[in-house]
C-alpha cells in the first residue's frame, strides 16, 4: 500500500502515457488527492465520465470533491491489469469527519479518467468512528510483499469472494489467516475476522481493484442486494489466507 502526500507529486511522473502503468496511476492518485485536499478539481477526465457517490450518480464537479478536506491518512491501491486505482480517505479532524473509499477507472489508451465511485461515510454511518479508523490503520502492516511470495491476482481475488460469498452460503469455504483483523467502520474485529458475519445477506453488482504487491483487493458492492447498502470491503491476502478486512458501508 503506498501512501501519497501533495508533496509526493512532484515525484511523480507528469506525463500521462497511452501505456497504463504505474507512473499513470500514481499520477491520477495525486491528481485525486489534489483535488480532495483543494476542492479544486485537478483530474484529468474523459468528455463522459460515470461519476457515483453511494451508489447514486452525481456530479463530479459539485459533489465531494468540490469540498476542501483536512486528510489525516490516505493509501491507494495501483491495478494495472484494470487501468485502474483504489483510494481511502480518512478525515476525522475535518468538519464533518469522512472516511471515503473512491475506485477510479481509466481509459487506458487516453490515461484519462472515465469512471469514479465513492462510498462516502460520516457521523450515523455503520459504526463510524474516523478517529478509530486512523488509529487502526496506522498499525496495520501494509507493506509491499516481496515478489516471490506474491499471491496472482486470482488467488487474492477469489479469497476475497470467498469471504463475502459467506454472507449468503455458510457452506463456502474461507481461507481466514490467523491472526487475521477486520476492522468495520470505526470497530475492530481481532484475532478472528469470522467473528459476526452475518446469515442470508447477498453482496452483489461487485466490482474490483487489485493490487498483487501488496496482495489486495477492494471490491465495491451493494450490501444486502441490488438496492442494498453502497460498500466497500478491501483484503489484504498473505500466503494465500486473509490477514485484513477494511469495510466502509454508506446509507442506501
Amino acid at each position: 500500500m503506498h501512501s501519497l502526500t501533495l508533496g509526493a507529486v512532484a515525484l511523480l511522473v507528469g506525463s500521462v502515457t497511452a501505456q497504463c502503468d504505474v507512473a499513470v496511476l500514481q499520477q491520477t492518485a495525486a491528481d485525486y488527492l489534489s483535488t480532495s485536499t483543494t476542492g479544486t478539481f485537478k483530474l484529468s477526465s474523459a468528455d463522459a465520465v460515470t461519476y457515483t457517490e453511494n451508489g447514486k450518480t452525481a456530479n463530479i464537479k459539485t459533489g465531494i470533491l468540490s469540498k476542501a478536506l483536512k486528510i489525516s491518512h490516505n493509501r491507494t491501491l495501483y491495478d494495472t491489469v484494470q487501468c485502474a486505482i483504489y483510494t481511502e480517505l480518512i478525515a476525522p479532524d475535518n468538519t464533518p469527519p469522512y472516511v471515503i473509499g473512491t475506485q477510479v477507472g481509466l481509459d487506458a489508451a487516453s490515461g484519462k479518467v472515465k469512471k469514479m465511485e465513492s462510498i462516502i461515510t460520516s457521523t450515523g454511518d455503520w459504526f463510524f468512528d474516523a478517529k478509530n479508523t486512523l488509529s487502526y490503520s496506522l498499525k496495520e502492516d501494509r507493506s509491499v510483499i516481496p515478489e516471490a511470495k506474491r499471491d496472482t491476482r486470482a488467488v487474492i481475488k477469489a479469497a476475497g469472494d470467498a469471504y463475502l460469498d459467506l454472507f449468503s452460503d455458510k457452506s463456502v469455504k474461507v481461507p481466514w489467516g490467523s491472526p487475521c483483523t477486520r476492522i468495520e467502520g470505526g470497530r475492530q474485529f481481532t484475532p478472528d475476522c469470522s467473528v459476526g458475519v452475518p446469515n442470508n445477506v447477498k453482496l452483489v453488482n461487485r466490482r474490483y481493484v487489485c493490487d498483487e504487491t501488496v496482495g489486495t483487493c477492494d471490491i465495491l458492492l451493494s450490501f444486502g442486494g441490488a438496492t442494498g447498502m453502497p460498500d466497500s470491503h478491501e483484503f489484504r491476502i498473505e500466503g494465500g489466507k486473509i490477514k485484513l478486512v477494511h469495510t466502509i458501508t454508506g446509507k442506501a
